[in-house]
Formats: structure tokens, C-alpha cells, sequence
């Protein structure tokens, strides 16, 4: 019998956490919940989770603090739920290392395909390839498909899942301009609606951490007016 993946839910509204709740064991999904950041991470300390829905404004332990706690120990896919409006909050919470994130008010089926991406996506990069030589390297950097890996110099770089997926695939498309629509289409697997900040934040992410000057880029390129480009040999 296949196991079903666990799902934990954390907003302080309780009305949210049930709504959330409903759609996901409508869809198969086990579910925990929390109404608090304390409480997130004392279940996430005695359960497996599978991924987690995840609110910024909280009492005890704000959404932020708890995925700064997470991502100090495993890449756990997150989505950040915020009040509409709350741009800064979104970029903070990516740049913190949270997947994706929705605003509030949201619809429960949108939540759901992001849910069914995000584990789906999860699943693709947890299961090895056994036999497989999937290497791409370039000056410095190499790439291990088999192991969903980048190195700088030998050394492994920590990247989240989505990190990990739009650097695989700039660098399986090296010296190809892509739009952010076409980047968003083909890393996240939703149709792109226009939302340009979280493929502006996760580039800015990886030239932190492969660029030697990230103001000053020599792998990812912006071409102004066009897109990104993954320059190499």
C-alpha cells in the first residue's frame, strides 16, 4: 500500500487550518496541525513531514523564525502563506528558503497544485538514478544528477529543492536566453501568470552562492529586456 505524504499545516486562524485540512485528506494527503511556530516545530521534531503550508504572522515563533530553524537542518519543500500585500514578506521568506508562497485570500485548489508540484518535483529529486553518469560541468561548477548535487571548486553547495532545479536546468541549457515566463514554466511546472519576483529572487539566491561577485555575475547572465542566460564552457 503506498504511503500517503504528510502535510503540515500552521496558521494561527483556526478557520484556515481547517480549510487547508479538508482539501488536503480530500486529495489523500495525511495532515497535521499547528497554530503556532513552537507547535510547528515540536511536531516536526517527532514526525516525518513531507512538506509544509506555513504562515508568517504567528504568536510564540513567527513563520520566518520557524523556516530559518528548518532549513538549519533539512530542505523540507515549504510553502509561505501571506496577507496580500505583504511583498516584503515574500521575499524575505524566499530568500530565507521557503519554495513557493501564496497570498492571502487563496483558492484551496490552486493551494493543492502547488502542494501536488511541489512533492512531485521532491520526489523526482530524492529518488537516484542508479547507473546513471548525469554530470554537467563548467568552470568550477559541477553538477551530479545522480545525486542532486552542485559543487563550487569540490565543495557542495546547500540548495533547496527549487535552487537545485533552476540551476540543473540553465546549466542543461548553457548559452540559451530564457524569458522569466519560460524559466517559471519549465522549473515550477505551473503556467506562468506574471509574477516576475520569485524568479528575480531565486536568481539573485543562486549568485550568492556560485558567483565569486554576485553584483558582477559570470555564469547567470541578465539579458536586459530579454531574460537569463547561463554562460559557459
Amino acid at each position: 500500500m503506498k504511503k500517503l505524504n504528510s502535510v503540515l499545516v500552521v496558521d494561527d486562524e483556526k478557520e484556515i487550518v481547517e480549510l487547508i485540512d479538508f482539501y488536503l485528506k480530500n486529495n489523500g494527503y495525511n495532515t497535521y496541525r499547528a497554530f503556532n511556530g513552537k507547535e510547528a516545530l515540536e511536531i516536526f521534531e517527532k514526525v516525518q513531514i513531507d512538506l509544509i503550508i506555513l504562515d508568517i504572522m504567528m504568536p510564540k515563533l513567527d513563520g520566518k523564525e520557524v523556516l530559518r530553524k528548518i532549513r538549519d537542518k533539512n530542505n523540507t519543500p515549504i510553502i509561505f502563506l501571506s496577507a496580500k500585500g505583504e511583498d516584503i514578506d515574500k521575499i524575505d521568506g524566499l530568500f530565507l528558503g521557503a519554495d513557493d508562497y501564496l497570498a492571502k485570500p487563496f483558492n484551496p485548489l490552486e493551494l493543492i497544485a502547488r502542494v501536488k508540484a511541489l512533492l512531485r518535483r521532491s520526489s523526482v529529486l530524492n529518488t537516484q538514478a542508479p547507473g546513471s553518469t548525469n554530470i554537467l560541468i563548467t568552470e568550477h561548477l559541477k553538477l551530479d544528477e545522480n545525486i542532486c548535487k552542485v559543487y563550487k571548486d569540490n565543495e557542495e553547495l546547500q540548495l533547496t529543492s527549487f535552487e537545485y532545479k533552476l540551476i540543473c536546468f540553465l546549466m542543461k541549457n548553457k548559452n540559451k536566453v530564457f524569458t522569466k515566463g519560460q524559466l517559471y514554466e519549465n522549473v515550477w511546472d505551473q503556467s506562468y501568470l506574471g509574477d516576475e519576483k520569485i524568479i528575480m529572487v531565486y536568481i539573485s539566491k543562486l549568485r550568492e552562492k556560485i558567483e565569486d561577485n554576485p553584483k558582477e555575475p559570470k555564469f547567470i547572465k541578465t539579458i536586459r529586456g530579454l531574460g537569463y542566460l547561463f554562460e559557459g564552457k
